[in-house]
Formats: structure tokens, sequence, C-alpha cells
């Protein structure tokens, strides 16, 4: 455990975004605190505010609306994220990207590994790059270690689209964002995506723009 007084600062931050009712603001890319990492959580929070932060952040994600949302995304650096995915997507998209239905959960102290040496790489965008989307490459398979907001273990293998959300929420949490791992020449509008690349593969967009698929 940290020294009290070093928590401090954080649960000021903490209490003061959840001062104001409604979904909390989101930090767009270009604030330092999405890029120089976040640190370990270790009771900088009290498990009732901790337990209220996360709330926030599932109000904040299903207003945006997204499937993940790490701390630092609104501001406050430390290692907590929440991921939620219903897939609302249709049959051929589910299979061509393993998009598969997520229930809500809370990430503390994140990590992940892959798992085998497969790749998948689709169009992806990020709720603090708005209005944007590019194909990233990333292990189709991972697994994922930490804890939950109550402290009990989390060791599971994601796979597909669970697999990319787990991995777009812990790489925030290490300062870094989807753009630094996507394909430059795929960078597009998010609404150019919508009336070019909404195929459930990258594959015309690859061949259109020039890029290679792994």
């Amino acid at each position: 455990m940290g020294n009290p007084n070093d928590h401090a600062p954080l649960a000021e931050l903490v209490e003061e975004l959840l001062a104001v009712e409604g979904p909390l603001p989101i930090v767009a890319a270009g604030d330092p605190v999405l890029r120089r990492g976040a640190e370990p959580f270790d009771g900088q929070l009290e498990p009732a505010l901790l337990a209220r932060f996360v709330e926030a952040l599932r109000i904040t994600m299903h207003a945006a609306p997204g499937v993940g949302l790490a701390a630092p995304q609104v501001g406050v650096a430390l290692r907590i994220a929440v991921i939620e995915d219903p897939a609302p997507v249709p049959e051929e998209v589910r299979r061509a990207r393993g998009r598969v239905p997520q229930p809500f959960r809370a990430l503390v102290n994140p990590s992940y590994e892959p798992v085998g040496a497969g790749r998948a790489a689709f169009f992806e965008g990020c709720l603090s790059v708005p209005g944007y989307q590019a194909v990233v490459a990333r292990p189709a398979e991972v697994r994922l270690t930490g804890q939950d907001e109550h402290g009990r273990a989390l060791d599971e293998v994601f796979t597909g689209w669970p697999a990319r959300i787990v991995q777009h929420e812990i790489d925030h949490l290490d300062g870094v964002l989807y753009l630094d791992r996507a394909e430059p020449r795929s960078l597009s509008s998010h609404q150019a995506v919508v009336e070019r690349w909404s195929q459930p593969t990258a594959e015309q967009a690859a061949r259109a723009l020039g890029f290679e698929l792994p």
C-alpha cells in the first residue's frame, strides 16, 4: 500500500468529477494524461469511492456510446477500466470479427499477453479520438489477468472482438492510443468508414487504400 498522503490528490480529483451528475467528460487526444501511463491501483480510492467511480465509468461508456473506457480517458491516471459489449451486429459481422456479447466487467490493474501467434486486423476507433477510425492488427487471442473492483482475481482468455476490446483499454493504461498501432494508410473519417468500409473485414479497404493485412 502507498502512503495515504499520496492518495489524497487522486481521491479529491475523483470526488470532484463525481460531484457533477451525469456522464463524465471524456479527455481527447493531446492531453498528457493519455500518454504518461496510469499508476497501479493500491487503495487510492476507498471502497465506496471506487464503487462510485466504476459506476460513473459504466454510465459514461454507455452514454458515449462505447464498449470500453479507461480511467485516463476521464482524466484519472489509475489502472482501472471497464468493458461491456452487447454486440448488436449482423451475423456475418459476428462470424468475421468474432464479436459476441460481453457482460460488464471492471478491470483493476489489468495486463494481457498474447495467446498463440494469430493476428487479426479490423477498423478500430476510440472515444478519445472522435471522428476517425483506422485498421489495427492485434493478437487474435489474449490472456487477461488482474482483479475486479472487489479485489477478486481475474484470469481469462479472450478471443475475437472481446480480445480487441481488452487490448485497446489496457493500452490506454500504458499511455498507448490505437493510432500508435494502426496502419497509417487506413486512417479514415468515421463517415468514410460507414459509407465505404462497412464490410465485415478490412480486405476491400486494404486493396483500395494500399496497405497490407496480416
